[in-house]
């Protein structure tokens, strides 16, 4: 690792110069970041799946959200124009609605960085001008306390004033590298100042001050943006406090559970299991990965590891979804909410899964990405992106989830007492987090596809694309991508222009995608699933690189230990997860009756018309008959009625009314 490491660091202190600035994470200049980002905007989605998942956002996502969010539904820019004097009115939404806000607005930018539409430009422009105005002298902004006279500043972590600072750090940062204005980043190292000042003294009032962890990813781009070391040593002591103190003897924090759901019980180098609250947690670990990027030091990436592995190989779903519980305890027997619990504990029908966390899982997988090079942390990102993410959004780009459970029962729940799980996706969530966190991810996923590396471009992301971009020596790199994936395994790489010296092209080839075979106009390389396929040659304009994936039907068990699901199947296609709806069954059926042969034919079928174009499986199914009455009961055998009928992708349910549903489904083994 140390040798690597070395490498590392020459090799970027050569190239810096000469490295671009404009990453979703601006890590060109990151000494201990072996993939780096692309520029905003230099990868493009042209067709396919991310093709108009992408147009959706551009022209129905981020607009509705924005009249929600600028509307007295949403309320977000009224809190701002209230706090700046220019409206009368209460404070409306939670404490962390300024952080929504910051977020939608990070995805104009996204947009804008694509379209360079004038009038998002000019709208952010106007929205900023009252952001600037409700700023007090001192650099403090956040709406709540301004607006209200019953909230002291920093005294209470329940009112999130770190999470809104750690959102209005990273869009003005987005914001400055997309547009070259600095009228919101001034904004930003205002404030910022304001919370080293603060912060930066070891007093025991603020020592255990904190809840949502954003500020530490937003005060490290901050520092990657200006370069003020004050930043980066900021985001690096809010690491350092965090489990430092007994909560006996700083007893002063006020608001929310304590310990464990705020992961406070044990420092985070000493960290061996995710727990807590499952957003807090991933935000802060992907914190965690940002100041190692720039600081090196090992014993924090040995924590990451350990917690990277923790969440993925014993605490996710197979959606890529985490956060197993809405309320429980971790095991150290902490209360913690939306979070994480025991080890292989993985119920699903109350399953919580908040869509944030799940995309703060690939935000984590993203920035591991970036740090060690290895395939296994773009499975994850292309997981998550393929369900859990986008399971939170409905069809039509209006509709939203904050929990995604892996089935429901009709009259399983009652929804009426609960507070975010919904039976069906809402047009609007009190609890407005999640909606422009999967909205941003969405408008900069084309950033996600490639990544820098030494010597070359590493492909992360299938889809129809287009990337002009420049590699780390600064010569000038053209590719264009075709395929119909995820539905389709062929992927065809051209490239279009690229420098006579020979340099590298990596290929991820997932984990799932054993059998992959690739051909360089039409001649094969060896490759193997799980990792880089590394190509280094001198590459020529009108270079053919073809992949072909096997895109075979795949049932998937989990581990014997996940009790919930023993003797149970999920079925998965590529990178997609499926699941059986009710309104592909038979009238009245229960999906509790519904079980999958393991024998039986399945096949696959593309429709263009159905929920923005996808391919369902077909097959036969077996509904159980006879089930008893009574807690329990004596069986006798059982009787089958047979059905042909459609698996969807799991992240297409609930668009066909209120429905039951179940990824994974009790099997029959023999016919």
């Amino acid at each position: 690792m140390k040798k690597q490491t070395l490498i590392i660091s020459v090799f970027t202190l050569v190239f810096a110069t000469q490295a671009q600035q404009k990453g979703i994470l601006n890590n060109a200049d990151s000494p201990y970041v072996a993939f780096k980002s692309i520029d905003i905007g230099d990868c493009r989605w042209t067709d396919g799946f991310w093709g108009d998942k992408w147009r959706l956002c551009e022209t129905v996502m981020v607009p509705h959200m924005g009249e929600i969010l600028k509307g007295d539904i949403g309320h977000g820019y009224n809190n701002f124009k209230i706090a700046a004097g220019l409206m009368e009115g209460d404070h409306k939404g939670w404490w962390w609605h300024d952080g929504d806000f910051f977020k939608w607005m990070e995805a104009s930018v996204y947009i804008y960085g694509i379209n360079r539409d004038q009038k998002i430009l000019e709208e952010l422009d106007e929205i900023i001008a009252v952001i600037g105005k409700a700023q007090q002298a001192d650099g403090y902004l956040s709406t709540p306390a301004i607006i209200r006279d019953d909230i002291d500043k920093y005294e209470n972590r329940r009112y999130h004033e770190m999470y809104n600072s750690g959102h209005l750090f990273t869009t003005a940062c987005i914001h400055y590298r997309v547009t070259g204005q600095r009228n919101l980043l001034d904004i930003a190292i205002k404030h910022a100042d304001m919370l080293y000042r603060i912060f930066k003294p070891e007093r025991p009032e603020v020592v255990r001050f904190g809840f949502n962890q954003t500020q530490i990813m937003g005060l490290v781009e901050l520092y990657r943006t200006v370069g003020d070391e004050r930043y980066l040593e900021l985001a690096e002591i809010f690491i350092n406090r965090r489990g430092k103190y007994k909560m006996e003897d700083i007893p002063t924090t006020k608001g929310y559970p304590i310990g464990d759901m705020v992961q406070e019980r044990v420092p985070l180098r000493k960290e061996t299991e995710a727990v807590g609250h499952a957003v807090l947690a991933l935000y802060f670990y992907a914190g965690a990965a940002d100041v190692y990027s720039e600081t090196g030091e090992q014993a924090l990436i040995d924590a990451l590891d350990r917690l990277w592995n923790n969440v993925t190989q014993k605490k996710m779903y197979v959606t890529g979804a985490v956060g197993q519980a809405h309320y429980g305890r971790s095991s150290r027997k902490d209360k913690i909410e939306e979070g994480f619990i025991d080890e292989y504990m993985m119920p699903n029908l109350t399953a919580y899964n908040e869509t944030c966390a799940n995309i703060c899982n690939a935000m984590f997988s993203y920035r591991m990405l970036g740090i060690h090079g290895e395939a296994k942390y773009a499975d994850i990102m292309e997981l998550v992106m393929y369900n859990s993410g986008i399971s939170g959004i409905s069809a039509d780009g209006t509709h939203y989830y904050y929990s995604n459970p892996l089935r429901k029962i009709k009259g399983a729940i009652n929804y009426k007492k609960m507070v975010t799980e919904f039976p069906q996706r809402q047009p609007y969530l009190k609890c407005f987090c999640c909606p422009p966190n999967l909205v941003r991810t969405i408008a900069k996923s084309s950033a996600w596809a490639y990544c820098k590396t030494e010597n070359g471009i590493a492909v992360n992301l299938y889809g129809g694309n287009e990337l002009n971009t420049a590699l780390l020596d600064g010569s000038t790199i053209k590719l264009k991508q075709e395929t119909a994936y995820p539905w389709e395994g062929t992927v065809n790489i051209t490239i279009q222009q690229c420098k006579e010296k020979a340099f590298s092209i990596l290929l991820r080839i997932p984990g799932w995608a054993v059998g992959t075979t690739v051909k360089i106009n039409g001649k094969a390389v060896d490759v193997s699933a799980g990792s880089y396929a590394t190509i280094e040659r001198a590459w020529k304009t009108g270079d053919v690189i073809r992949i072909d994936m096997p895109m075979d039907v795949r049932f998937v068990e989990g581990h014997p230990r996940i009790e919930e699901v023993r003797n149970q199947l999920a079925v998965k296609r590529g990178p997609v997860i499926y699941c059986v709806e009710s309104p592909d069954l038979p009238e009245g059926t229960s999906m509790l009756d519904v079980y999958l042969p393991y024998n039986g034919t399945y096949n696959t079928e593309y429709k263009a018309d159905m929920l923005g174009g996808l391919t369902t499986i077909n097959g036969e199914l077996k509904i159980r008959k006879d089930h008893g009455n009574g807690l329990y009961h004596t069986v006798q055998k059982p009787e089958w009625q047979k059905i042909k009928t459609q698996l969807i992708p799991y992240y297409a349910w609930s668009n066909r009314g209120d429905a039951e549903m179940s990824v994974f489904l009790p099997v029959i083994w023999e016919d």
